[in-house]
């Protein structure tokens, strides 16, 4: 797992109420869903008050972009990435198939 992002900002009570937690992380879910990044399938977990934020995106662009979602959602929290940024360029050489 990397730690690409993980920073908590400044404290705003999250973690004296898991129940705002848990609403913020829906929050962050519902907005990562309905935005152009709804199809990549990211995950976002809670462990204990941190977020981990996993899956595989189609750029270190896509990347940036959830993490700053995340961090505008979920300040004051440590966020987590372990998002895999997918190979997508072509192969430099043939296949072989047996």
């Amino acid at each position: 797992m990397t730690h690409h992002g993980a920073r908590p900002a400044a404290d705003n009570g999250a973690a004296r109420h898991p129940e705002n937690l848990d609403y913020r992380v829906a929050h962050l879910a519902d907005r990562l869903a309905a935005g152009d990044l709804g199809e990549l399938g990211v995950r976002v977990e809670t462990h204990g008050q941190a977020v981990l934020l996993g899956g595989t995106v189609p750029s270190a662009r896509c990347r940036d972009e959830i993490l700053r979602i995340a961090r505008e959602e979920l300040s004051g929290l440590p966020v987590h990435c372990d998002l895999v940024v997918a190979e997508t360029s072509a192969p430099d050489r043939a296949e072989e198939l047996a």
